[in-house]
């Protein structure tokens, strides 16, 4: 009877729905990038149902910190990791972290549609967020103040901003802080003197400024940030703790399919393939 069971019980295990043998894959980070996170989890999910993908925002920081605790499989940054960061993850995990870059964006800076100004230099983005510029009348505007906002230091744009516009300083006491490109979006669409600044891809019902680089004024378009023409453009980043396998590859690789790709380009970002 013994030997009749140990058969009847291997066919009733693979007769197991594939639901049992689910997996989970979790990521966390970029506000940014929380949207096309999002959308490859949806897609994906599509095609394969047996895996739960969880995706959550927080900022870039957050993400990297939950990756290097091992609260998340992957970590979304809107920048690339700081030397502290993987040498902790190194330290931690005996390895050294993995990045991959799975789609491109503009850091753009955004103004209300009435404002008549369309075109900043790096250096007047920059005089504006140290408070060296406190007025639209200084760079070609109208006699108003500048209601600035930013996003909260955790933010991997935050630190994109501060290290490639701001050159390492500090932004200004008076920079109002923002949870989230959106909220920053909404904010700048409702105030007619305001500046602020975000992912291409959240500029909707607000105006994109181009960016002065000698006698020409540059768009985030998508030839200029794909080519790197534009001066902020930058790549998106999954970062991992190890190289991927399983249900964790699977799902990098459709990321960075064709299909995976696509879902960037309709998200408002672009592809890197």
């Amino acid at each position: 009877m013994k030997s009749l069971l140990k058969p009847l019980l291997a066919v009733f295990l693979l007769a197991l729905p594939a639901a049992a043998q689910a997996g989970t894959v979790t990521i966390k980070g970029s506000d940014t990038m929380v949207i096309l996170g999002q959308r490859w989890a949806e897609a994906f999910m599509k095609k394969h149902p047996t895996i739960k993908v969880q995706v959550t925002g927080g900022g870039s920081g957050v993400g990297l910190a939950a990756l290097q605790n091992g609260t998340t499989d992957i970590a979304m940054s809107s920048r690339e990791m700081k030397k502290a960061e993987s040498d902790k993850l190194r330290a931690r995990y005996k390895a050294p972290p993995v990045q991959r870059s799975v789609a491109k964006d503009g850091v753009t800076f955004y103004v209300h549609q009435a404002n008549p100004v369309s075109a900043l230099t790096n250096e007047q983005l920059m005089k504006i967020y140290v408070g060296d510029i406190t007025t639209w009348k200084q760079v070609g505007g109208a006699d108003a103040p500048i209601v600035a906002y930013s996003r909260e230091n955790s933010s991997g744009t935050y630190v994109f901003v501060k290290d490639m516009v701001l050159d390492g300083e500090d932004f200004a006491p008076a920079i109002q802080t923002l949870p989230g490109t959106a909220a920053v979006v909404n904010a700048v669409s409702k105030e007619k003197n305001s500046l602020g600044y975000g992912g291409a891809a959240y500029a909707e019902g607000i105006k994109e400024l181009k960016v002065k680089k000698g006698n020409e004024e540059i768009a985030p378009s998508a030839d200029n940030i794909k080519s790197g023409k534009y001066p902020l453009a930058r790549d998106l980043f999954f970062y991992l703790r190890a190289e991927p396998t399983g249900d964790l590859k699977t799902f990098i690789d459709f990321a960075l399919s064709p299909e995976g790709q696509a879902i960037v380009t309709q998200v408002g970002y672009f592809p890197v393939k």
